[in-house]
């Protein structure tokens, strides 16, 4: 039975809007009504309104999460895969109206917002109606609020599916498939070549930048032969803010790409840059088709929605009634998304929090569970449509930790790209750390034994184990079928589900938890502050006897699972080899697949994991740094174990990234850590593991066109104790007013950040600006990072990732305010090197950087303008050197620091006026 469509039926509920200095009412009859924040958190719970965000909601009413009409939720039913910025105002811009500071019109807002959601559904074409109103059915009856409204957009639906229209895998189209792309030829590209194609991009008209040129000239020099096995051409630029680097090293390298047939890789940090990038290439792929062809996002698996895990989670014991309704808003965005990236791709961030991020990132294939070609998806899967893509394209846009990881696991790959470009080249060291350490953890092995035994609950699904995996593959091997069983027999030695429980109650259960309540012994004996809610450690030396003992033990029982692990991997391959006439490519992918499964945890698990254990009766390598910890997370344990990292880990990365490559352009605007011309470039080697081949890098350093000195202002102020919490609360809260918002709070600890935000919350809002803060409010930091960016007088407070996110143009970003000197984290991994690397020097060039990095996000465009304030009078000048040559350190009291603040923000904005009208 089908209902007539296109009924607008409002929910009978009040519209609430809510800011730091109370909360605006509007009723079902028209009329506003206003409330402080306490008389609206007893409200809430009892009188379900029509909002945006209810967990931001119910954060800043300090209530625990309630039942509302979240706009958000209708917002992405309506429109799957689409931007909007999950504030009211926000929500606005995203339908077409106004925006406005005032919280009665923001309220009028969003009850005109709700009917022009409400009659977008109603113009749906007729194929697109009948999947959203059988979805619209199956979330109705798992209790979604909207139902109601929804329904009488939409109407019913034709008939309903086993899945309840959820089944939107079968809409999908099939990715095609293509013969494999032959090497890539190796004909240079010159410099006048990638000068004439950077004009290309750029268009008629555009203004020139010398720095542009130059760099674009610079790096064409990674894309000539090398000369030499193990001996890349490798390019070290440093370009200054506003150079223009991401076209100056698209020319040269899409020129490469299409005169030699091949890919070339672009490997970022941040997501954030991973989306500037892609936007950047329409320049040089106008057509939409063409681009989605020549350019691709690639991230690691876990990234991407698993189709198999989603039909699981439908039709297993997940799929209880709040999980249906997550589920139709995930079936709705799938149906729509350009190429099924979770994290950072067109599912908006704020979803996931409103659904509860676990919720949603188990679909993806988060423990490396794919069954490939014996998947009943396969031929529609996300990922394999990404990375066969990648394949065929000119340009991959990556990110460091994905290009390390297939370098590590993957060396003999001949498909592996032979030229890259690393962005953001500053974070490659810490990117390499991440890689190549080693974590013999409770929660590393747990894993470990859930992906090879599979589930310890019984259940089908995502946990499914090797045999269930494999065992097809192996067929009547018999020498792999006892591999197979003797490694899933070994694994079961393992932690298993709870573990972190037995140990807190004394109950080891295995070789493992045994070694595992010895090694939180030690830590609890040896570190300074037992009791400390953040995470502690010791050194990894002097063991006691039963610790050894129980090394001795637990090195066995790892040994029981590499060796027929590697006994399997051996007739994987011997499979390929005396089947091959016989294979389907399919089949043999699934092989390949598996064979690099065994292979990176073989290598880059249990190899190191035993090393580390049978290296306990001796000192550790130079190489390593070694230590004992216990991760926790406020107040509570969440995993322990023995830890390891390399003391420079660009060493791997030289060797499994560097050296096979064919050409390598490392660039940053922070490669150096000060303004000095040759000493600096040996921190900029070092960073990025230029020192360790054979032939040095040519580099460069472009300067920034920006005029600093007259742009920007750099403060240290001089009467603020940075230990007294009030003190930095009260400067923050005045160079904000000052500056009138538009302004970047950085902090080098999360507790200092909510301290500050607890401060100056309420006086802000009376103020009418917008205070938001990453470990505050219930929302993702790129999705902070897109508010701050789009409201001009909003106000963001945050730490590192906050720093490293944010590139935002204009009046949004006008003053940055560092709450004291970063330096760096003085933990025992941070000691070995601080002793390798230069002592005291070491710990000034990772502050410089920092403060540089920190500084130079203040001028993204020609005319910014701002002031960065350090309330940290105990500044060396040894760390002036951070700062352009030409930009005065001023010290001043804070009277004086928020006078000259508001002073110069308001000169550059009254002439910034002056110019426009002009």
């Amino acid at each position: 039975m089908t209902d007539q469509t296109g009924a607008i039926q409002l929910p009978d509920v009040p519209v609430l809007t809510v800011s730091g200095a109370g909360a605006v009412w509007l009723t079902p009859d028209g009329e506003i009504e206003t409330s402080s924040l306490e008389e609206a958190a007893r409200i809430v719970h009892s009188r379900p309104s029509i909002l945006v965000h209810r967990l931001n909601v119910a954060r800043h009413l300090k209530v625990n999460p309630f039942t509302a009409f979240d706009l958000l939720e209708l917002f992405a039913f309506t429109h799957p895969a689409r931007h909007c910025l999950p504030t009211s105002n926000g929500l606005a811009r995203a339908v077409g109206l106004a925006s406005s500071p005032s919280l009665e019109d923001q309220a009028l807002g969003l009850f005109e917002a709700t009917n022009i959601l409400l009659n977008d559904l109603t113009g749906l074409k007729d194929k697109y109606r009948k999947s959203a109103a059988a979805i619209a059915l199956t979330m109705g009856q798992a209790g979604w609020n909207w139902a109601p409204s929804v329904q009488a957009a939409l109407g019913m639906p034709d008939k309903n599916s086993r899945f309840g229209g959820l089944d939107v895998w079968t809409g999908l189209p099939e990715w095609p498939d293509f013969a494999p792309e032959p090497p890539p030829d190796d004909i240079a590209v010159s410099e006048e070549e990638a000068r004439l194609r950077l004009k290309d991009l750029l268009g008629d008209g555009s203004e020139s930048r010398p720095q542009q040129v130059e760099f674009s000239a610079l790096t064409s020099h990674a894309f000539t032969p090398r000369q030499q096995k193990d001996v890349p051409n490798i390019v070290l630029a440093e370009a200054g803010t506003g150079t223009g680097k991401t076209l100056g090293y698209i020319a040269p390298s899409s020129l490469w790409a299409e005169k030699n047939g091949g890919t070339v890789w672009i490997s970022t940090y941040t997501k954030n840059l991973q989306r500037q990038i892609d936007d950047e290439l329409k320049r040089l792929y106008p057509d939409k088709a063409i681009k989605a062809e020549k350019a691709v996002i690639r991230k690691g698996r876990e990234n991407y929605v698993c189709l198999l895990n989603f039909e699981e989670a439908l039709q297993g014991g997940a799929a209880i009634a709040p999980d249906k309704i997550v589920l139709g808003l995930v079936a709705r965005w799938i149906a729509a998304t350009r190429d099924g990236d979770m994290v950072g791709g067109d599912l908006p961030g704020w979803l996931l929090g409103l659904a509860g991020r676990g919720k949603v990132t188990r679909l993806g294939d988060r423990r490396g569970e794919c069954i490939y070609s014996a998947c009943p998806h396969y031929r529609k899967c996300f990922i394999e449509a990404s990375s066969r893509k990648a394949r065929k394209a000119d340009i991959v846009i990556a990110n460091h930790a994905l290009v390390m990881i297939n370098g590590a696991t993957r060396p003999d790959d001949p498909t592996l790209p032979k030229r890259y470009v690393f962005d953001e080249g500053h974070h490659v060291f810490d990117s390499a750390d991440s890689a190549f350490a080693a974590h013999l953890t409770g929660q590393e092995t747990a894993e470990l034994r859930r992906w090879i035994a599979g589930s310890d609950s019984g259940r089908s699904g995502r946990m499914r184990g090797l045999e269930k995996r494999l065992l097809d593959l192996i067929g009547e091997d018999e020498e792999g079928i006892e591999a197979l069983q003797d490694v899933i027999q070994a694994a079961r030695k393992l932690p298993a589900d709870g573990w972190l429980t037995r140990l807190r109650d004394g109950n080891p259960n295995g070789p493992m938890e045994q070694f595992l309540i010895l090694i939180r012994d030690q830590v609890l004996a040896r570190c300074g502050q037992p009791d400390s809610p953040y995470s502690i450690e010791c050194s990894a030396n002097e063991f006691p006897e039963p610790l050894m003992d129980a090394a001795e033990v637990l090195e066995k029982a790892l040994q029981a699972i590499s060796s027929p692990m590697t006994r399997l991997a051996k007739s994987l391959v011997r499979k390929l080899d005396e089947e091959a006439e016989e294979l389907e490519t399919s089949t043999r992918h699934r092989i390949d697949a598996a064979v690099q499964g065994l292979a990176r945890r073989i290598n880059m698990m249990l190899t190191p994991w035993r090393s580390m254990l049978t290296g306990m009766k001796t000192e550790t390598p130079e190489t390593f740094v070694d230590w004992l910890a216990i991760e926790r997370v406020g107040g509570r344990d969440i995993d322990l174990g023995f830890y390891r990292s390399y003391v420079d880990p660009t060493e791997p990365f030289a060797e499994t990234i560097l050296k096979p490559s064919h050409g390598v352009v490392i660039t940053s605007a922070t490669l150096r850590d000060d303004y000095e011309a040759e000493e600096s470039w040996q921190s900029a080697d070092m960073r990025t593991g230029a020192h360790h081949m054979i032939q040095p890098p040519e580099r460069a350093h472009l300067a920034s066109p920006f005029d600093f000195s007259g742009q920007t202002k750099v403060i240290v102020v001089t009467d603020v104790r940075r230990d007294h919490m009030k003190e930095v609360s009260a400067a923050y809260r005045e160079l904000f007013m000052a500056a009138g918002g538009g302004a970047l709070g950085l902090f080098t600890a999360i507790w200092r950040l909510r301290a500050v935000y607890e401060n100056i919350y309420g006086p802000l809002a009376k103020a009418g600006l917008d205070l938001y803060a990453q470990h505050q409010d219930a929302l993702d930091t790129s999705t902070l990072v897109d508010i701050f960016r789009e409201e001009e007088d909003s106000i963001l407070l945050g730490t590192d990732a906050v720093r490293d996110g944010v590139d935002v143009p204009g009046r949004s970003l006008r003053l940055i305010v560092f709450d004291r000197v970063p330096w760096p984290r003085p933990d025992l991994k941070h000691k070995a090197r601080k002793k390798a690397f230069g002592g005291s020097r070491y710990d000034d060039k990772l502050t410089r950087l920092k403060i540089k990095q920190a500084y130079g996000r203040l001028l993204r465009r020609e005319d910014d303008f701002g002031v960065f304030v350090l309330l940290d009078s105990m500044m060396p000048s040894r760390l002036a050197s951070a700062f352009p040559p030409d930009v005065e350190i001023e010290r001043l009291g804070l009277k004086d620091a928020i006078a000259l603040t508001r002073n110069f923000i308001a000169g550059k904005e009254q002439a910034l006026k002056k110019n426009i009208i002009g």
